[in-house]
This record gives structure tokens, C-alpha cells and sequence, in this order.
């Protein structure tokens, strides 16, 4: 069973659910009268960003892309790589960017570039957990679901070594799990 390697719960099932319904609430008074598509980055944000759409009440659409700078470490490699681009164009649409953790800002600071260059309307994140301490790129997040520490965390799509995605909640994997893979 997954939850015999989780330490602790760090945000339930509920209050993953509220704090979705809030973000969306967000949403849809800041793009009132627009068509905002959302794209989740891929794989982490699947479950974060169905909930999400599924909250909003705007006309949206949404698409995918992975893109990665971690391999199957627990630390970033640095090297970001696109493994699947977006499906249509984005020029002058309204996009908000779906991640499940905001970390060091690699991979998004470097997403955010290429976003840029297909010349959208707008670009803005939205990211499920943020992890300020471990920055190392000048990137914010416009809506967060929660702030968080140092932590390792899974459940709700994040994974360690592909697993753990499917725990309806957010929680901190013990660290002689990780230590030994």
C-alpha cells in the first residue's frame, strides 16, 4: 500500500477541493468575458488541472505539454526538455500555465520563454503548491493553491519515480523511501 511511505497528510482531500473551487472562483472574475485556455504541464498536474477546469464556469479550453528538468531524481537536472508540445496555436489567446509545484522555476522560467514566442495574449501561472525556498529563477506564480516547505511531497499527481500520483491527498513521502531509490 502507497500510504504505509507517506509520513504525514499535508493537505487533505477537502482542502484541496476548497482551495480548487477558490482558485477558480479567481479565475473567473479575472478573465470575466474571455476564453482562457488552460494548459497543464504535464505529468504532475493532470489531476490538479481536471479539477481546476472542472471548477471554472468560463467557457475554457485546455492542452498538454510535458516538459521536464528532472528525469528521475528527486532533484532538478537543469537541462529542460519539451517530450510533447501543445496540440494548437496560442497566438492571441489568454493562457493560464497548470503546474502542480512550483519549485526552482527551471523548467517553468524556461517554458514561460518559449510560451512567449508563440505570442499570446497573456500568460499566467497557476500552480498548485509553491516552494519559495527553493528558487533559483525569478519566477511567481499568479494564483497558488498553497505555500509549502523544504518538503517531499506526493499525492494528487505528484509522483517519486512515477508512483503515488493517485493518493487523493497531498503528503510527505518518508524519507527512506526516496533515499533508497
Amino acid at each position: 500500500m502507497l500510504e504505509q511511505d507517506i509520513e504525514r497528510v499535508l493537505f487533505t482531500e477537502q482542502e484541496l477541493k476548497d482551495r480548487v473551487a477558490e482558485l477558480a472562483a479567481q479565475i473567473d472574475r479575472d478573465y470575466a468575458g474571455k476564453e482562457p485556455m488552460l494548459i497543464s504541464v504535464l505529468r504532475g498536474s493532470f489531476i490538479f488541472m481536471a479539477d481546476l477546469a472542472r471548477a471554472i464556469h468560463l467557457p475554457c479550453t485546455v492542452d498538454f505539454m510535458a516538459v521536464s528538468s528532472y528525469g528521475s531524481g528527486t532533484t532538478s537536472s537543469g537541462q529542460v526538455k519539451i517530450t510533447k508540445d501543445l496540440s494548437e496555436s496560442i497566438e492571441g489567446r489568454d493562457i493560464i500555465v497548470v503546474e502542480d509545484i512550483l519549485d526552482s522555476g527551471n523548467t517553468l522560467s524556461y517554458l514561460f520563454r518559449l510560451l512567449q514566442a508563440r505570442h499570446p495574449a497573456s500568460v499566467r501561472l497557476c500552480t498548485l503548491l509553491d516552494k519559495p525556498s527553493r528558487r533559483t529563477k525569478p519566477i511567481t506564480a499568479d494564483y497558488t493553491g498553497f505555500s509549502v516547505d523544504d518538503l517531499f511531497v506526493v499525492g494528487y499527481g505528484l509522483d517519486y519515480a512515477e508512483k503515488y500520483r493517485n493518493l487523493p491527498y497531498i503528503g510527505v513521502l518518508k524519507p527512506a523511501v526516496y533515499e533508497k531509490g
